[in-house]
């Protein structure tokens, strides 16, 4: 339905509501959502290649912290440590967001630790960067901590904003 422009009865976005608040979710957040639903049920399948497939698909729609830690498990589970590691470590310098970014930060910790003593976690100096790179790394990092948070709006209001001016009322 998703695909064939049916859902949201032709809308691209929908309200949705959870905990007792209202919020608007588009097209691409369900499709990742529900990708990222068939990534778990797959996972609970031991059917990790699938899982993968699916997991890396969502996360090019709508990338997520959580979901990458999930895509590391599958990843784990398949032996692929290297490659496990290198998403892993993305969640663990908050290169990709989510709601509940603390929790996935801890989960990426755990899963690295059960990776086992012979893996670590690579530093900016490690992976090549230069000393320049490092410092922006770490000023983006302190942004993300002092800067209020983030809107929820979704970009295409973002994108209206600019024509707020023009429109007549």
């Amino acid at each position: 339905m998703i695909c064939l422009g049916e859902a949201f009865n032709g809308k691209i976005t929908k309200t949705a509501r959870s905990h007792g608040k209202k919020f608007q979710v588009s097209i691409q957040q369900e499709m990742s959502r529900i990708l990222g639903n068939l990534g778990w049920a797959y996972m609970q399948q031991n059917n990790y290649e699938a899982a993968e497939l699916v997991y890396r698909k969502a996360q090019t729609i709508v990338p997520d912290a959580n979901r990458a830690c999930n895509l590391g498990l599958c990843l784990i589970k398949q032996g692929r440590h290297e490659e496990a590691m290198q998403v892993l470590e993305d969640v663990l310098l908050r290169r990709i967001s989510g709601l509940d970014d603390d929790k996935a930060v801890a989960r990426a910790e755990q899963l690295l630790r059960e990776l086992g003593p012979t893996t670590h976690v690579s530093s900016p100096f490690d992976i090549g960067l230069s000393f320049t790179e490092e410092i922006m790394e770490r000023l983006d990092l302190a942004m993300n901590d002092w800067t209020p948070f983030r809107s929820r709006r979704l970009p295409v209001f973002e994108e209206l904003d600019a024509f707020r001016d023009q429109m007549a009322c």
